[in-house]
């Protein structure tokens, strides 16, 4: 009795031989077909050594999308503003009642910040706190100037530009205190500061970045 062994023949061996299925004869058509219309600008010569000796790689062209250029919303300039008046404070909103509530919280702001004020905290640390805090809502007065006129004014301060103060007195008047030749005094919790406008004269939010030396001798 004879046994019979069936043995599958790999693609080259059914080439040498002859034998070829119909789904094999299909696959390859399709296989043919599709890298032809992959890659059109090859020869048939050239695709042919392409298969022999590495991968090919397919061509596909990408739709390049157009960027879109966001607009950027660009703000009022600084004379703009000035124009339009943003900043001024109207005559009926120039009472010093009206600013108490804001003077309250910068106090707490000022504790919060000096970890409580308490009474064996240094000077020096305070000090250098309140050069770089914002001081919109302190009680600030002038003690020394070169203009007499301006000593002894004492309010709440309302604005701070880079060159001046603007302040509210009890008398509800509004003061424009320039920081140039002035000494400035702030008072929170019995510990006094005193600010040399002449050395001050930035604006607040660059102030948290600049470095004040802690000695030396300031004049007028």
């Amino acid at each position: 009795m004879k046994s019979v062994i069936y043995h599958a023949f790999s693609q080259k061996e059914a080439k040498e031989f002859g034998v070829q299925h119909s789904g094999a004869q299909r696959s390859e058509a399709f296989v043919k077909a599709f890298l032809k219309r992959s890659t059109p600008r090859m020869s048939p010569q050239a695709r042919e050594d392409q298969l022999q000796r590495k991968a090919v790689v397919l061509e596909y062209f990408t739709r390049q999308r157009r960027k879109e250029k966001r607009k950027k919303s660009k703000g009022l300039s600084a004379r703009q503003r000035r124009e339009l008046r943003l900043f001024d404070i109207k005559p009926e909103q120039q009472r010093y009642s009206l600013f108490l509530p804001l003077h309250e919280l910068w106090k707490q702001y000022i504790r919060d910040l000096c970890s409580g004020l308490k009474p064996d905290t240094q000077p020096q640390m305070i000090q250098a706190k309140l050069l770089k805090a914002d001081l919109h809502g302190a009680i600030i007065s002038v003690t020394k100037s070169k203009c007499p006129s301006y000593v002894g004014v004492t309010g709440i301060l309302l604005q701070e530009t880079k060159h001046v103060f603007k302040i509210i007195t009890r008398e509800d008047c509004l003061k424009v205190i320039p920081k140039l030749n002035c000494v400035f005094a702030v008072e929170i919790d019995d510990f006094v500061s005193y600010i040399y406008g002449s050395k001050f004269q930035l604006r607040s939010s660059e102030r948290s970045a600049k470095k004040f030396k802690a000695k030396g001798t300031i004049d007028l």
